[in-house]
């Protein structure tokens, strides 16, 4: 997929909106071989997705070993809009609390005592974190007025042929 077009997905309003969202899902290899999914927390910052996770986190050594991941933002109403994303994982280690988190795990839903409480909690928990950085090199949005999944897609034109005959 070319980088123009990655960008026409992602800067389309829906896409907006989920880019907006707190919480993905992260897909990637475990060391076992096995895939695993995730939710996480993540910004975008407008050109990347940033999850932060604490430097111990057991999906670390998998994502250096194989950093392609995939991942998902969807809404929970019908229908859905889901923005699919895939990558590479970029593994940056941090010391203390990287803004990104800060910015994540709804911490703007919060009120002011509740969000002090909770960032002094996380600077006493966390001596350092890993921020996982992933550039999109293939989005989809499916939203199901203007875009559907791929099957789906192919089921139309093949129906709209068989109208056309």
């Amino acid at each position: 997929m070319q980088p123009s077009e990655i960008t026409d997905v992602l800067n389309r309003p829906a896409s907006r909106e989920l880019l907006a969202r707190d919480l993905t899902r992260l897909a990637y290899v475990a060391g076992d071989g096995t895939p695993r999914v995730i939710p996480i927390g993540f910004v975008w910052n407008g050109s990347d997705i940033v999850m932060c996770t604490p430097k111990n986190a057991p999906k670390l050594p998998s994502l250096r070993h194989n950093p392609a991941v995939a991942l998902t933002i969807d809404t929970e109403v019908h229908p859905p809009k889901i923005l699919l994303l895939r990558g590479r994982a970029e593994l940056d280690v941090v010391e203390g609390i990287p803004d990104e988190f800060l910015r994540s795990n709804g911490a703007s839903r919060m009120t002011p005592g509740q969000r002090a409480e909770w960032e002094t909690e996380v600077r006493a928990l966390y001596d350092g974190m890993v921020r996982i950085v992933v550039t999109p090199t293939w989005a989809k949005l499916i939203d199901f007025g203007t875009t559907l999944p791929t099957a789906v897609e192919e089921l139309v034109r093949r129906r709209e042929e068989r109208e056309r005959t």
